[in-house]
């Protein structure tokens, strides 16, 4: 007998198991997929940083960088994103073909079967590069390498699925695409009324057993070109044919799309961008059981199956994608800051411009920092489902902030479309990351911190495993050990971040990092004050919590704050501490540092026990929200950092696909050299307020090296500001070919006077 289970544990034990407030199937398993990882040392309230510190970066195989550097880079010469956008509206042929021959399709799979066998590392690095070229290719190849049903085949496929399908999918000889979301049912996707009856059939001139399906499925892509379909529905077993559950929940299935009954929709066009996408249905569909992924045996597996998987697709593809987009809007956008001149002066020296700039290059370096740490972690075999919402949300939403930034500096220039234009493609495809692969707003304010409290705090999931225990006498031991270690650790947690809190972290833990020691130690601190706050709300809120979203987007905020900035010292440590890199990570310290103090300061603010809140302000911010963020001087290093040629500009924005001979990029970069060879000869003829390169030669203020420099310089900048514009027969069909515009004017107002 123990006096604390039975008179102290057993009375709140039984209150917790009433109040707990009942999970469905598809939460558990939503909550059950994948693992844990750095966001579990996080929620201790005290990371172990030679563990973060020891991981192994990720890096490239010999074969994998030759494919970077062959097959990648050829992919990338054959693509013009204009002509792909605006005039062929898909891939050019020999794109494709190249695509297949090269088994685009098949990196993450093993070259058993015929694919690349390559890593997650490799993998996000080819979409990053593809990215900096052209979304729609990047997004061609990255969706049968995320969640589709190659992934699920090579978790969960029985080895004769396996064997028929994975070379086919390898090779191109099958395109995939896998049908998750209807109309129905986006991001609540149990609510999906796609249907799958057992029942008995012909299949190929033979009766067997199998399913009957019925569906609708949009924004499917690669949909309209996929010979392959993995869908998502819901079983049922109305005649009891494989047991007495009638219903049996979300299973997936391969259907090849040339059965009867598939019906193939007209294409979507998300946002202007133009790869394949698209709508589907199944009408009376018949297929045999063993197309279902892992046969028979996983029926009603599926959701978390799709789960499982998508723990470790959501940290790949759309982060790779974003911190592209960042790396290229760092590149593109300091350089033509530097180039372009207004009252004489080079914008990129204005501090109104360096403030949008240094957030590009911060944000660059930490989007890039955070996909390298998280391909280790999958690189290592982990499948970190919070780290992947992290990584999807936080990317997606940066890169869009990154962009806009980009936009607004570049101005008319990145307004005006056309094929010099090297914005505007990526900024309509902005949208689609933030929409795809699981709601942003969603993610935020119920997944990140919703599973990460469950799985990633040391004991609650014990704890509410224990008070879903059927034996009750089982879950009331498993609970007393649980619940007891949980409070131990709770008032360890308050007085670890007291004590940080009050000395400005001076008592946390750090390793020694020289001139970055200082952010681990506050890193420590707030995971301290995080890892408290966390318990109290978790404590006095229970599971309404859950409903309490703006509350729980909060401690997500907080959460992924912790781990972003933790791959961005990471990275530091990998990159041999580069001196010139510190304003960048400087920049992303004191950003980060100031949404965490914010985010601490809305929860103590808005937490509904105000006594709790009281005390907690106490303990963990008795003076507010502390930091303002970058100063300045951060500032004004942040953005020097792009706005000339250095080893720092090309460790910020590496493996961007190669440029083109005379592209809105090329002229750009040519341009950008040019300029800064020239800056001392300009910087003499500005001296001698001169403004005639010709006659500064001639009174011998410079060479004529030096003013034949300059004239390139400037002819470069000229082709740079440069926009597009076309004949008006050219934009529309409206305007007859080779009329006058005036007189076709004119002669419409005639005829409405007339009128």
């Amino acid at each position: 007998m123990s006096f604390r289970r039975d008179f102290i544990s057993k009375p709140i034990f039984a209150f917790a198991r009433g109040a707990m407030p009942a999970m469905s199937d598809t939460e558990r398993e939503a909550l059950e997929a994948g693992d844990v990882w750095w966001d579990a040392d996080l929620f201790t309230g005290n990371p172990d940083w030679s563990k973060l510190l020891a991981v192994a970066p990720a890096i490239l195989t010999d074969e994998e960088r030759a494919f970077l550097n062959g097959p990648v880079d050829e992919l990338c010469a054959m693509l013009d994103e204009w002509k792909i956008n605006w005039e062929w509206r898909d891939l050019p042929p020999e794109a494709w073909a190249f695509v297949k021959r090269h088994r685009f399709f098949g990196m993450i799979i093993p070259k058993e079967f015929g694919g690349l066998g390559f890593s997650p590392y490799a993998h996000s690095e080819v979409v990053r590069k593809l990215s900096s070229r052209s979304l729609t290719a990047a997004v061609t190849v990255m969706v049968p390498n995320s969640l589709g049903p190659g992934e699920l085949l090579m978790r969960f496929g029985t080895k004769e699925q396996q064997q028929q399908w994975l070379p086919r999918l390898a090779d191109g000889r099958d395109i995939p695409c896998f049908g998750l979301t209807s109309p129905e049912a986006g991001s609540d996707a149990a609510s999906m009324v796609d249907t799958g009856i057992i029942c008995k059939g012909q299949f190929e001139g033979r009766e067997v057993l199998g399913l009957r399906l019925n569906w609708h499925k949009r924004y499917i892509t690669l949909g309209p070109v996929a010979t392959l379909l993995g869908l998502a529905f819901k079983a049922y077993d109305p005649d009891h044919l494989v047991g007495q559950q009638e219903e049996l929940g979300i299973t997936v299935a391969l259907i090849p799309t040339h059965l009867p009954g598939v019906e193939i929709g007209r294409r979507h066009l998300p946002a202007m961008q133009v790869f394949q996408n698209g709508p589907n249905w199944g009408r009376d569909v018949f297929i045999p059981m063993d197309y279902i992924i892992g046969g028979q045996e996983r029926l009603g597996e599926g959701w978390k199956m799709l789960m499982t998987a998508l723990a470790a697709g959501r940290g790949i593809s759309l982060p790779s994608l974003s911190a592209a987009g960042a790396a290229y809007a760092a590149r593109t956008t300091g350089a033509y800051a530097r180039i372009r001149e207004q009252f004489g002066i080079s914008i990129g020296k204005f501090e109104g411009i360096e403030e949008p700039l240094a957030r590009i290059v911060g944000t660059a370096y930490l989007l890039d920092a955070a996909r390298r740490l998280t391909c280790a972690a999958l690189n290592q075999g982990h499948h970190p489902a919070v780290i992947s919402g992290i990584m999807k949300l936080h990317a997606t939403e940066r890169m869009r902030i990154v962009i806009d930034d980009a936009m607004d500096i570049h101005g008319g220039k990145a307004v005006i479309d056309g094929p010099q234009n090297y914005m505007g493609s990526l900024y309509r495809a902005v949208p689609v990351g933030i929409t795809v692969e699981g709601a942003n707003i969603l993610t935020r304010n119920l997944i990140v911190f919703g599973q990460g409290a469950i799985r990633a705090h040391p004991f609650l999931l014990e704890e509410m495993n224990a008070l879903g225990e059927a034996d009750r006498a089982k879950g009331l031991d498993a609970f007393d050990k649980a619940f007891w270690a949980h409070v131990g650790h709770s008032f360890k947690t308050m007085f670890r971040a007291w004590g940080r809190s009050w000395t400005g972290g001076l008592l946390a833990p750090a390793p020694d990092a020289g001139e970055a020691t200082r952010f681990y130690r506050q890193l420590s601190r707030y995971s301290s004050a995080f890892a408290l706050c966390a318990d109290m709300a978790l404590l006095t809120l229970g599971g309404a919590l859950k409903r309490k979203e703006m509350l729980s987007a909060r401690f997500g905020d907080i959460l992924s704050e912790l781990y972003l900035l933790s791959a961005a010292l990471k990275r530091w440590q990998d990159e041999g501490r580069q001196r010139e890199d510190f304003a960048a990570l400087e920049w992303c310290m004191a950003s980060g540092f100031r949404t965490i103090e914010n985010r601490f300061a809305e929860i103590l603010a808005n937490l509904p026990s105000r006594l709790v809140a009281v005390m907690l302000k106490f303990l963990i911010q008795p003076f507010g929200a502390k930091v303002t963020g970058p100063s300045d001087r951060v500032v004004h290093q942040c953005a020097e950092l792009v706005l000339a040629p250095s080893t720092a500009r090309d460790r910020l924005t590496p493996d961007l696909a190669a440029v083109d001979d005379d592209g809105g990029i090329a002229r750009l970069e040519k341009a950008f050299h040019l300029v800064t060879s020239a800056e001392d000869a300009a910087k003499q003829m500005r001296a001698a307020r001169l403004h005639d390169w010709k006659e500064a030669v001639t009174r011998g203020v410079i060479t004529q090296a030096d003013g034949e420099k300059l004239q390139a310089a400037h002819e470069a900048v000229a082709k740079v500001i440069e926009v597009d514009d076309f004949a008006a027969e050219a934009l529309s069909p409206i305007y007859r070919k080779g009329a006058d515009v005036h007189q076709f004017f004119q002669e419409l107002g005639e005829q409405r006077a007339a009128s």
